[in-house]
């Protein structure tokens, strides 16, 4: 998972930051380190970056002043706040800071790729799907949003909600594939890691509940070692 631009990591702590530097740099990221907050605005200014891990308590500018700045200045950037206090949390992602997601010290090195990689994942299929035209297709299918229910020919499929919020994102852009990954940030919001398998687990039961009401079609298919797809027949 090869990274061109440098994942930002800010951080007084030369120990955490090494920490999260060397394991991150591991798993194939390319990383910059800064230590110091008044630098931050500057060196965005002449890097490209995708994502910064922010520490809250930095000597300069402090966290929540820098993750307010780069979301006004560089929307796209992805941020995870870094902090020891657990009752700031609800502070780093609400009152418009615009934090993606946070993590809190201490906290194991895998925590950290883990969730570096779900808030990227999510960051691509969101910018992904605001440059996927929307296409008028037929479909055999309806969803009505407001009661969580699936009808093919009226016949409410008796889906379960990660059942519907999968169909859901597939027909939204028909014909587009999916890969498993990008599917999993949908089903939970929760930013819980689970496994590949569980996503072919719940596919082939909305396939199941489909074929039972339309015997005779295929819309939602496989494309081996991609992912899925939603391309109603005709």
């Amino acid at each position: 998972m090869s990274q061109d631009a440098p994942l930002l990591i800010v951080e007084d702590e030369p120990k955490i930051a090494r920490l999260m530097d060397d394991y991150l740099s591991s798993h194939g990221f390319n990383v910059a380190t800064l230590g110091h907050g008044d630098n931050v605005i500057p060196w965005l200014q002449q890097h490209p970056t995708t994502l910064v891990l922010l520490d809250v308590m930095l000597p300069g500018k402090d966290g929540l002043t820098l993750c307010r700045e780069i979301r006004q200045a560089w929307p796209a950037i992805a941020i995870i706040m870094v902090t020891a206090k657990v009752e700031e949390v609800d502070r780093l992602l609400g009152l418009e800071l615009g934090a993606d997601d946070y993590i809190c010290k201490p906290f194991s090195p895998r925590e950290v790729v883990a969730r570096v990689k779900a808030v990227l994942r999510r960051s691509q299929a969101l910018a992904e799907q605001a440059h996927t035209p929307e296409v008028a297709v037929s479909t055999p299918v309806t969803l009505n949003d407001d009661g969580w229910q699936a009808l093919a020919n009226g016949h409410d499929l008796g889906l379960t909600a990660v059942e519907f919020q999968l169909l859901r994102v597939m027909m939204q852009s028909p014909g587009r594939i999916f890969s498993r990954e990008q599917l999993m940030d949908h089903m939970y919001r929760d930013n819980r890691i689970v496994s590949e398998r569980t996503v072919d687990s719940h596919i082939k039961k909305l396939r199941k509940k489909i074929t039972e009401a339309l015997p005779e079609q295929e819309i939602i298919r496989s494309v081996y070692g991609v992912g899925y797809k939603y391309q109603p027949e005709g």
